[in-house]
C-alpha cells in the first residue's frame, strides 16, 4: 500500500485503537468492540479496511470464533517541517536485511540467536537502546536539514531559496532531466533550468549526458 493511502488509513482514531489492542494480544469482534465502546459491525468495517491494507489478518479456533491479529511489522515515516510535508517511507521491517553492507554505518552487527533467558533479555535491551539512539540521530539530521534550508533562503537572494534546496535534495539520487527535477519540486522547467544554470556558475551542479547532476 503507497504510505499516502496508509497515512489516511490510520487517520481514523478507531482504527489506531484497534492496532493498539491487537498489539497487546489477538482479538474477536466482540472483545474489541468493547474495548472500543462501538457496535460490533463498525469493529467490522473497520478490521476489514485494516485486512485489505495487510496490516491485520484472522484465524478462527475450535469454537469458531474469529480472532485478528497484526499481520506484520511496519514502519511509516512522516515528515512536517517548514519545507515539507509527506511521508518519507512505509517499509517492513526485516531480520534478513544485512546492515554489514551499509559502509558508513558503525552498528554491531552480530547475529546473536541463540542464548539463555538472561541473553535474549540482553540482547532486547540493546536493541532498545539502539533504537532510542537512531531516534535521537534523525531528530539531529532533520534539525540540521531544517537550518541548511534555512541558509539556503538566507544566501540565495532572488528569494528562490526553497527551489535551490529542493533542486540539490533532488540531485543526490544521481543525474535527473530538468522535466523530472520540474515534476519532483513543482516548479515550471524553465524555472528550474534558470535555476541550475545559477547553481552551475556557482560550482554546485553541472549538465552531464546524462542530465544534471551535483559537482
Amino acid at each position: 500500500m503507497d504510505s499516502a493511502e496508509l497515512l489516511d488509513l490510520l487517520g481514523n482514531a478507531n482504527r489506531r485503537r484497534i492496532l493498539r489492542l491487537l498489539a497487546h494480544k489477538p482479538c474477536y469482534v466482540t472483545e474489541i468492540s468493547e474495548y472500543l465502546g462501538v457496535s460490533p459491525k463498525a469493529v467490522i468495517d473497520h478490521l476489514k479496511k485494516l485486512e485489505g491494507a495487510g496490516l491485520v489478518d484472522s484465524r478462527t479456533d475450535d469454537q469458531r470464533r474469529k480472532y485478528f491479529s497484526i499481520s506484520r511489522d511496519l514502519r511509516l515515516e512522516v515528515r512536517v517541517s517548514p519545507y515539507e510535508f509527506g511521508t518519507k517511507s512505509a517499509y517492513p521491517a526485516s531480520t534478513g536485511l544485512d546492515i554489514s553492507t551499509c559502509r558508513h554505518l558503525s552498528i554491531d552487527v552480530d547475529d546473536e540467536r541463540g542464548g539463555d533467558l538472561r541473553e535474549m533479555a540482553n540482547q532486547l535491551a540493546r536493541l532498545e537502546q539502539l533504537e532510542n539512539e537512531l531516534s535521537m540521530a534523525q531528530r539531529w539530521v532533520q534539525g540540521r536539514v531544517t537550518d541548511l534550508r534555512d541558509r539556503f533562503d538566507e544566501t540565495v537572494e532572488s528569494g528562490e531559496g526553497r527551489l535551490y534546496a529542493e533542486l540539490v535534495s533532488a540531485l543526490t539520487h544521481g543525474p535527473t532531466s530538468v522535466q523530472s527535477l520540474a515534476r519532483e519540486v513543482e516548479a515550471p522547467p524553465e524555472l528550474v533550468e534558470k535555476a541550475l544554470d545559477r547553481l552551475a556558475d556557482k560550482d554546485v551542479v553541472e549538465r552531464t549526458a546524462d542530465g544534471w547532476q551535483l559537482r
